[in-house]
């Protein structure tokens, strides 16, 4: 029977973080999102914690509004709605499907995107939470429920997750940790100058977005846990010997043409294995 062997040859990439803590790091931010979302659903529901502070906060705001800073946070507010976002990510997503020709993580961003808006729909009407005084409002009427705020939690998500894909999604390839940082910061920057904005706008309270903020964590943990389980499946397929059992030359360039690939798609290249030794015994293996 044909035996295969294959290693790691020296002078290769360097080997992405380990499967093991990406999965606590999504785990991490799935219970931390969590954990924030339901204290802010007690909250509001036993009117208690944060809740406390959302008349006050809405008040301040109100009577400390300024043009200008209507004029930039209006703007804020208009191009990152519900509907503006996921169009956003479903462009996003087919530009960069088509550009760089792979599916799997514009997929996710999509996915992430769609879920988004389903799950705030869904909780909204459950929650069924109305918002401050209508004659607050600076951008005309809204008849929609409160919680959570859309805005927050669709920039959040898409934020989040679209710097977490860029820089390589599953460890596929390294980056330095300035850059991590820099990419993140900027995603919950961006998601906390929309939530500001839906305050200062009057169509939410304090707990709203918090809450959404609690939910795009969350999501991004499930993207990154998922993301990471297919990385982890395909380099068990990648680096696990073919059995071979009266098989001829056909099936050993299968073989490679399949490890090739798929360490290709885990952005290792196939430059990075090589085949050691093949053994045949002289009856051909039957």
């Amino acid at each position: 029977m044909p035996t295969f062997q294959h290693q790691r040859s020296r002078g290769g990439p360097p080997r992405p973080p380990s499967q093991r803590a990406l999965f606590f790091a999504a785990a991490g931010l799935l219970l931390a999102g969590e954990a924030v979302f339901w204290l802010m659903l007690a909250a509001v529901q036993t009117n208690s914690g944060l809740a406390l502070l959302d008349g006050g906060v809405h008040t301040a705001l109100v009577e400390g509004r300024s043009a200008s800073a209507t004029a930039i946070l209006t703007a804020v507010s208009t191009v990152t709605s519900p509907a503006w976002m996921t169009a956003v990510g479903g462009l996003a997503a087919l530009g960069w499907a088509i550009r760089n020709r792979e599916i799997w993580r514009p997929a996710l961003l999509l996915g992430a995107m769609a879920a988004t808006l389903a799950v705030s729909t869904i909780i909204k009407h459950q929650v069924a939470r109305g918002r401050p005084s209508a004659s607050d409002f600076l951008m005309g009427p809204d008849d929609a429920l409160s919680f959570p705020s859309g805005h927050t939690f669709g920039t959040g998500v898409f934020a989040l997750v679209l710097a977490y894909l860029l820089l390589g999604g599953a460890g596929a390839r390294t980056v330095r940790r300035s850059t991590a940082v820099l990419a993140f910061s900027a995603a919950a920057l961006g998601t906390l100058l929309v939530a500001f904005s839906r305050l200062y706008l009057g169509y939410h309270w304090l707990t709203d977005v918090v809450a959404s903020m609690g939910l795009a964590v969350a999501v991004t943990g499930v993207v990154v846990l998922v993301d990471g389980l297919r990385a982890a499946r395909m380099s068990t397929l990648a680096e696990r010997p073919a059995e071979l059992q009266g098989a001829g030359p056909e099936a050993a360039d299968a073989l490679a043409a399949g490890r090739g690939h798929f360490a290709e798609d885990l952005g290792v290249g196939g430059a990075g294995w090589r085949r050691v030794r093949v053994k045949v015994p002289p009856d051909g293996g039957i």
